[in-house]
């Protein structure tokens, strides 16, 4: 197995960046899938037993000037490896003005990601800068845990607002509830509700507009084919893994949506001319 990479381009090593601290802000632990056209970011709890799970893709061309792999045979030519995100976001905010960097899985005391940047210097003498990110190889056997999941079969698709002023809002519904109710409709109309013993909050949004997966604004055969435009589809979530999907948010995405299947998941969507990042949170009682 071999990996090493080189951005030299500083707006590319700081979306870089911006993305890699997304993904810490949504998760302590995932994995790294390296292909020769990818990198993908996953996580893989099972949402069916509360877990979240996510899927973050980025274009290897978009981001690297120079970029090289071979994986684990000629036939998967892959490489999965376990990272810490947190730690791959601090190593690379320490190297924001670098006149390149390198990324370069090497073998020191354990597997790493070594980082290495070289800073700009006012004399002839290069200065270079190298982290080394711990990682842990996923044997072949435990890649089918980690494949692009399939979007759910969907009641209701819709684009979100301005992800700044679901945040506010939902910063705000935080302090008088744990659980949040988002409901949509094919009119193009979302509301955030907190319900409680002593308090009912709604925020209503309208004119957001629905996605065109198929006919009828849904999948291909999908469920939302014939439903009332007016009816409204709902998943009540845990606030905080909303509030932990708006906060870390730096890809600023072109498209932002969501799909929501009725009292069960709710799957969020951002779209980046390089990067697709989606968020899978399960619904609760």
């Amino acid at each position: 197995m071999k990996f090493r990479g080189k951005i030299v381009d500083v707006a590319c090593l700081n979306h870089f960046s911006r993305v890699i601290t997304t993904i810490s802000k949504l998760t302590k632990m995932c994995v790294l899938r390296l292909t020769p056209d990818n990198l993908f970011f996953v996580l893989s709890e099972k949402v069916a037993n509360g877990g979240v799970s996510m899927w973050c893709e980025l274009s290897q061309a978009n981001f690297f000037d120079e970029y090289q792999m071979e994986g684990v045979s000629p036939e998967d030519n892959e490489i999965c490896l376990e990272v810490t995100p947190e730690n791959l976001s601090r190593a690379l905010k320490t190297v924001q003005s670098a006149k390149s960097v390198k990324v370069k899985l090497t073998k020191k005391h354990c597997p790493c990601l070594t980082i290495a940047a070289e800073l700009p210097t006012l004399s002839s003498i290069s200065r270079v800068v190298t982290h080394d990110v711990p990682v842990d190889v996923i044997p072949r056997r435990l890649w089918h845990e980690f494949i692009e999941p399939s979007v759910p079969d969907f009641d209701v698709s819709i684009y979100l607002p301005p992800l700044k002023t679901m945040k506010n809002v939902v910063d705000r519904m935080k302090n008088l509830s744990n659980f949040l109710v988002i409901e949509a409709n094919l009119n193009g109309e979302m509301n955030l509700k907190i319900e409680t013993d002593l308090v009912s909050v709604t925020t209503h949004f309208k004119d957001l507009g629905n996605p065109p997966w198929g006919d009828d604004s849904s999948q291909d055969g999908g469920p939302s084919q014939g439903r009332d435009p007016d009816s409204m589809a709902e998943a009540r979530v845990d606030i905080r893994r909303l509030q932990q999907f708006l906060m870390g948010q730096q890809v600023n995405p072109s498209k932002a949506m969501c799909n929501i299947v009725h009292q069960r998941i709710l799957h969020l969507i951002l779209l980046h001319e390089d990067v697709s990042l989606q968020y899978f949170i399960p619904a609760v009682a």
